[in-house]
């Protein structure tokens, strides 16, 4: 099982930032229903004046769990993962997709 994490900076902007949002709202029925497709879920920063919070300017995360990273190459090769590139394509700055496993065995 693998787990993505996919750190999204969106451009300044509330409707950059309501385009993206949107786009996700969207897609994620359709992405939750694809084969070896075990979540699918956006998180924005919890507003809080927690001295230790880290929390860059206009960035999501999306945490994604994958059976394999075949099934992830297929994902993104969808229609509809296609059609939500073009849909936001003018509201991302960039992404950087991180594919991980768990550190420790659990036995």
């Amino acid at each position: 099982m693998l787990t993505v994490i996919a750190e999204i900076q969106i451009h300044e902007g509330i409707v950059h930032f309501e385009t993206v949002l949107n786009a996700f709202k969207n897609v994620t029925p359709k992405v939750l229903q694809e084969a070896g497709c075990f979540g699918y879920e956006l998180y924005i920063d919890q507003d809080s004046n927690a001295s230790f919070q880290y929390k860059p300017k206009n960035s999501i995360i999306m945490f994604e769990k994958w059976l394999s990273l075949a099934h992830l190459e297929q994902h993104l090769n969808t229609a509809h993962m296609q059609d939500f590139q073009q849909k936001v394509k003018d509201a991302v700055k960039e992404t950087k997709i991180r594919i991980m496993h768990l550190g420790l065995n659990n036995n």
